[in-house]
């Protein structure tokens, strides 16, 4: 036994951080509010400008809707919706402006038919959208009789994702995390003494014990000059496309009139979102678009084909209440980071950082409405090692790992 003299033995030095979260899109704030949620000492980091149009969570609304065919995100999407609740209410403002989903396209459609089936959709006919609302349906939809089906829902909604992305944000400063913009990650390192360093290419290292990358489109260059991870993301350039409704309609299809968001499984593969945002204005965008290089983007790449694509289809379903031979109106830059099975990316990164570092990225395109959830099984899994949330929520992680893509460079798309 030491003498009352003797000195203490020397402690390792605490990290400054407890979890650093590099990139502050939607997934790194909702992570860094969940962490900072725990008492973690947060530390999050953006390579742009805070709220920055570049990437994969600004602009005005985002779907959210429970129609899936996989049952892993009809059940992460329900609880999203909790959480995008709790976070509202702890904000005091609003996010998400609840509305009806229609899903519809033709009934082979295997995926069509299965996000109908899980949420119990309510199928319709061609005869009954037209007063559904007094009138205010707009629709012209082929009937059921020719292989179509229509099928409405009351768990769709709109996000205000800026807005949304902000939320989060204050939330986790008002908790206590630190938030540094124009901050490039350019390694993430073991540290010696335990945790990691993460460097920045001004020069800055900060030390944590753990790190979560949640980088998007630039996920695959990150993590692949880091730790030598390949993995299959491929970031699309993608339009967000908003129409001038025809005189007389903007509040027939207004979020107050109860319009819809939508979903056409059909050719091409349309989405849209009731008139809210810009008045006289309605989102109807379509999925995909040209791979792209996030750090050299063509902005007009594939401007043309798309948006004659969807100009098309309104011609066809919409034709008495948008307007679409005069173009769109608005036209946003967004970028879709896609996996081959487009199912997330969750996981420790493994190799030389072990499970120091969780990497959530990947999101396909669909990820923006399960933020919430996404963040607080990030920040369970840099906290405790595994996430008690998804395992009562039902969700299997096994689904989002790295190793699915090895000996299987198509990963899950085999399973469903």
């Amino acid at each position: 036994m030491a003498g009352a003299g003797a000195p203490a033995a020397p402690q390792a030095a605490r990290p400054g951080f407890d979890v650093i979260v590099v990139g502050a899109g939607i997934m790194g704030s909702c992570t860094a509010h969940a962490a900072a949620s725990r008492g973690s000492r947060v530390l999050l980091l953006e390579r742009f400008d805070l709220l920055h149009p570049l990437g994969s969570s600004h602009g005005d609304s985002r779907i959210i809707r429970d129609a899936y065919a996989q049952p892993r995100y009809l059940r992460m999407v329900r609880l999203a919706r909790r959480l995008w609740a709790a976070a509202e209410a702890e904000a005091g403002y609003r996010v998400l402006t609840p509305t009806p989903h229609l899903s519809m396209g033709p009934r082979a459609s295997a995926a069509l038919a299965a996000a109908v089936a899980n949420i119990g959709a309510e199928e319709v006919v061609a005869d009954d959208l037209g007063s559904r609302w007094g009138g205010a349906f707009a629709f012209t939809v082929p009937d059921p009789s020719d292989g179509w089906v229509t099928a409405l829902s009351d768990h769709g909604g709109v996000l205000s994702a800026t807005k949304a992305v902000a939320m989060f944000q204050s939330l986790a400063v008002a908790k206590g995390a630190v938030v540094r913009d124009n901050t490039e990650v350019v390694g993430i390192d073991k540290a010696p003494e335990g945790g990691v360093v993460v460097r920045a290419s001004g020069g800055e290292a900060y030390h944590g014990a753990k790190c979560v990358v949640t980088v998007g489109a630039w996920a695959a260059k990150l993590l692949g000059s880091v730790s030598g991870v390949d993995l299959p993301i491929t970031p699309l350039h993608t339009l967000h496309l908003y129409w001038r409704v025809k005189p007389g309609q903007e509040q027939s299809l207004s979020a107050s009139a109860g319009f819809p968001t939508f979903s056409s499984y059909g050719d091409p593969p349309v989405y849209g979102t009731p008139s809210l945002e810009v008045p006289g204005l309605i989102k109807i965008s379509c999925d995909g678009g040209p791979p792209c290089d996030p750090d050299s983007r063509d902005w007009l790449a594939g401007d043309a084909e798309v948006t004659d694509r969807v100009a098309r289809w309104i011609q066809e379903a919409m034709p008495g209440h948008v307007d679409a031979a005069g173009g769109p109106v608005v036209r946003q830059s967004c970028m879709c980071a896609m996996t081959p099975d487009s199912d997330f990316v969750m996981d420790f990164l493994g190799g030389e950082l072990g499970r120091d570092v969780v990497v959530g990225v990947g999101f396909s395109g669909h990820g923006f409405k399960m933020g919430p959830a996404v963040g607080r099984i990030l920040a369970e899994m840099a906290i405790d090692g595994d996430s008690k949330m998804a395992a009562e929520a039902g969700v299997d992680l096994g689904f989002f790992r790295i190793g699915r893509f090895d000996g299987n460079p198509m990963g899950n798309a085999k399973k469903d």
